[in-house]
């Protein structure tokens, strides 16, 4: 059987790190309260750090999880928190054109994608940055991705702005 070699258990583990990041998208898509739509954004990030784990980049899975899961989803959940909720303001049925044209754009953004990376030309993985260890990673944020080090700054400003802005208008509401 190929499922129980290596290379078959790693088909499985990459395909379930790829269910996780769909069914968490699903979830944050479809989700009529705010709180679970963030639950889905985590477990989608989650999802997402796992695929970069597997594909060798252990840096990146670390960033994900420490900036997304832990820095984004928890601060829009504290907005929440803060936003004043009253069940009748909630938001009402969707329009159902809404989701098809959701679904012919995201289609073609997907065939969009899909025929680009067909064409394209993709250079071999290179050497292995690092083994994924704490002095290794802190290294590499003060030295070669410095520059990533602080645009995760950024992005962390941006989310709680973001994060504010909807505490604010939750307030505002009542």
């Amino acid at each position: 059987m190929m499922l129980f070699t290596a290379e078959g258990l790693s088909g499985v583990v990459f395909i379930g790190f790829i269910g996780i990041t769909l069914v968490g998208a699903l979830i944050a898509v479809h989700a009529e309260r705010l709180i679970r739509s963030v639950c889905g954004l985590a477990i989608c990030f989650i999802g997402i750090s796992g695929l970069y784990y597997f594909l060798h980049s252990p840096f990146v899975a670390l960033m994900e999880m420490l900036i997304y899961v832990g820095a984004v989803c928890v601060t829009i959940v504290f907005a929440i928190m803060l936003a004043d909720s009253h069940p009748e303001k909630q938001v009402g049925k969707r329009n159902v054109l809404t989701g098809a044209l959701s679904f012919a754009v995201a289609s073609i953004i997907f065939l969009g994608v899909l025929i680009l990376a067909r064409r394209t030309d993709w250079l071999a993985c290179g050497a292995k940055e690092n083994n994924g260890s704490m002095m290794e990673v802190g290294k590499s944020l003060l030295t070669t991705n410095s520059m990533v080090f602080e645009l995760i700054s950024i992005v962390l400003l941006v989310a709680i702005i973001g994060s504010l802005v909807l505490a604010r208008s939750g307030r505002e509401r009542s």
